[in-house]
């Protein structure tokens, strides 16, 4: 009777990650058919198995959407899975990708850079770097800044509840420079900066993709072997050391990982909102598991897929203009977690 109640299970996962995998494919053709240009099924497929002759279409699916909607599945799946890594981390589930200042220091980079324009030029001519790298670079460098403080940190404080305060605090620290940053520089970098703040899918081109494809695929890899020290801390730190976990080199090696995959993000593609903090708890509620070994996967493949659909509609088919993406993220998002909220009221959380 054991024997087919494990059969049973097993099978029900097949089902479930066959039928995620058959939707994200689904998606990622409506990702490469739909937009201002609408392009037909049959003519994105005959691209993708074969030869076209019209070089316009080839051309906009070539150099736009294959890019966008690659972006999308990386950048959807790097932050859901680095969100489900601080939720169970800090055993809290408002946490997110951004709780331990990542977002804010990468923001502080990029502020450097905007409202320090009227150096901008001359560094640009200098170093030959084009203003889309400039900016990656600096919200790189602004990221790994803040991730080393909280590393630093991590290795004095035993309490994860103290690390989280400190990173908080941080990161309202570096939100507030950058206040006052806006508050002296003047009307065209504050816009620019806002822009950046929007967050972006769709300003990427197939070199910086060959920069953060390896970074997030590497790190989403990674996620899989911290599967068991995360289940262990599901109930506590004390327990997870009574099992042989090592608690300050797991809890290191997730801050890393969480850095790695939420900064890069922010670096090519801004703040994202929503998709890290909802989507760990969308799955715990679809599929009602706390198991890091089948969150993983079913987080990677529902956080691609949510964010290529909500890219889909910021792009607001058959016209010209794009929505915010952050702006697109939210409105759809919050009231489909509060209805599931609302309808597994019971649901008990392992936190």
């Amino acid at each position: 009777m054991i024997e087919s109640k494990i059969d049973e299970s097993k099978k029900k996962w097949r089902v479930v990650f066959l039928l995620l995998t058959l939707i994200l494919l689904l998606s990622t053709i409506l990702s490469l058919s739909l937009g201002s240009v609408k392009i037909p099924f049959s003519f994105v497929l005959h691209h993708i198995f074969g030869s076209t002759d019209n070089e316009v279409w080839s051309n906009i699916i070539q150099n736009f959407r294959i890019p966008k909607t690659l972006t999308s599945v990386l950048a959807g799946s790097a932050l859901a899975i680095s969100g489900l890594q601080m939720q169970t981390l800090f055993r809290n589930p408002l946490a997110g990708p951004f709780i331990l200042g990542i977002s804010s220091g990468a923001g502080l980079g990029v502020a450097l850079v905007i409202f320090l324009g009227f150096w901008l030029g001359g560094f640009i001519e200098m170093t030959g770097l084009g203003r889309s790298w400039l900016l990656v670079s600096a919200a790189g460098l602004g990221s790994f800044i803040v991730l080393s403080v909280v590393l630093i940190a991590s290795f004095r404080i035993r309490s994860g509840v103290s690390l989280l305060i400190i990173g908080l605090m941080f990161g309202s620290a570096v939100g507030a420079l950058v206040s006052i940053l806006q508050y002296f520089s003047q009307a065209e970098n504050i816009q620019a900066y806002v822009i950046w703040s929007f967050g972006s899918l769709g300003s990427l081109s197939w070199n910086e993709l060959q920069v953060m494809a390896p970074v997030i695929i590497l790190s989403l890899l990674f996620s899989f072997l911290l599967s068991k020290p995360l289940n262990a801390l599901l109930l506590g730190e004390n327990y997870a050391e009574s099992l042989g976990v090592n608690l300050k080199r797991a809890r290191m090696l997730i801050i890393i990982n969480t850095s790695l995959l939420a900064g890069t993000v922010t670096a090519f593609c801004g703040p994202i909102a929503f998709i890290g903090l909802a989507v760990p708890h969308i799955a715990r509620m679809i599929f009602n598991t706390s198991n890091h070994l089948f969150l993983t996967p079913l987080v990677i493949l529902l956080g691609s897929t949510l964010l290529i659909i909500f890219d889909l509609l910021a792009q607001l088919p058959g016209m010209e203009e794009t929505l915010p993406i952050n702006a697109v993220t939210s409105l759809f998002g919050a009231p489909f977690v509060i209805w599931l909220i609302l309808r597994k009221s019971n649901l008990n959380y392992s936190f």
